[in-house]
């Protein structure tokens, strides 16, 4: 019997893995965080706070689709070693036609997840909600820290959107505008009142999500490494997800950098919610 818990166990059991749409897999991986630490923890954090939820999410049950959830993945070799176990697995989760939901952990996460995406599908975007670009080459002295995530995805040629970014630098900045990535940052969102995308014509029809939940406010989720203020809100962060047309199948999502504390679970519940909302929205789609 295993000791763990799964994701909404308290209300929803533990269904069996060939019974369950969505796979839930822990990775409380974190080596390269820049600032305040603790996202290893984020993964069981997210998944005790998943036991206080309601089955019913206001529109359905998205639990009836099936929620299972993996034992925490072994994050202790090396950064290489753990990419490639992270995109093993997750391409395991999708040969067997399941949607991969990752528990970060820090955003490196991400990169493996979407090769795994990539090479299942063929034609996939990338969806990223975060305070910051992440475009950097190199950070402190590596190619995969969690600032040059989605640099490694576009080397990897797959297409993104930025959503919410509030903090970049000149360089970054620069690299967007040349290479000409979508983006709508907060304050543009804030002050002309956007919150859609508008999805080019050539955008791939397979999407996957990626959330830091730094790219929501501070005043929603305030528990994560660099709290930057004047993020989207928590409705504001659902019309954007709820605009995705019914033409693009969603085929995963990861949330990333939570940095539970101790003296507050506002963050753990809220990211937990987050996530069940999100499986809901993904349930009344199929």
């Amino acid at each position: 019997m295993r000791d763990d818990i799964f994701f909404l166990e308290s209300e929803a059991g533990r269904p069996s893995p060939e019974d369950c749409l969505f796979h839930i897999l822990p990775v409380p991986y974190e080596k390269t965080v820049s600032y305040i630490g603790g996202t290893a923890k984020g993964p069981d954090a997210i998944l005790k706070a998943s036991q206080q939820l309601e089955l019913f999410d206001g529109k359905s049950v998205p639990a009836s689709s099936g929620i299972y959830t993996y034992p925490a993945m072994d994050c202790s070799g090396s950064d290489i070693d753990t990419i490639i176990k992270i995109e093993q697995k997750v391409s395991t989760i999708l040969l067997e036609e399941k949607i991969p939901v990752i528990l970060g952990g820090e955003h490196t996460i991400t990169y493996p997840s979407v090769l795994a995406v990539q090479k299942h599908y063929k034609n996939t975007g990338v969806i990223q909600f975060d305070a910051h670009a992440d475009l950097r080459d190199t950070y402190e002295g590596s190619k995969y820290s969690h600032a040059c995530v989605m640099r490694r995805i576009f080397d990897a040629g797959i297409p993104f959107i930025q959503a919410g970014v509030r903090s970049l630098t000149e360089n970054e900045h620069r690299f967007r505008e040349e290479n000409k990535i979508q983006h709508y940052d907060a304050d543009d969102i804030y002050m002309n009142r956007v919150f859609s995308i508008d999805f080019p014509s050539d955008f791939p029809d397979n999407i996957f999500i990626t959330v830091d939940v730094d790219g929501l406010d501070p005043s929603v989720i305030p528990a994560t490494g660099t709290p930057h203020p004047g993020g989207v809100l928590w409705h504001d962060f659902f019309r954007f997800i709820e605009s995705i047309p019914l033409s693009k199948k969603i085929v995963g999502f990861d949330v990333t950098e939570l940095s539970p504390v101790p003296e507050s679970i506002v963050s753990d519940f809220a990211t937990a919610k987050l996530i069940y909302n999100m499986i809901g929205i993904i349930s009344r789609r199929q």
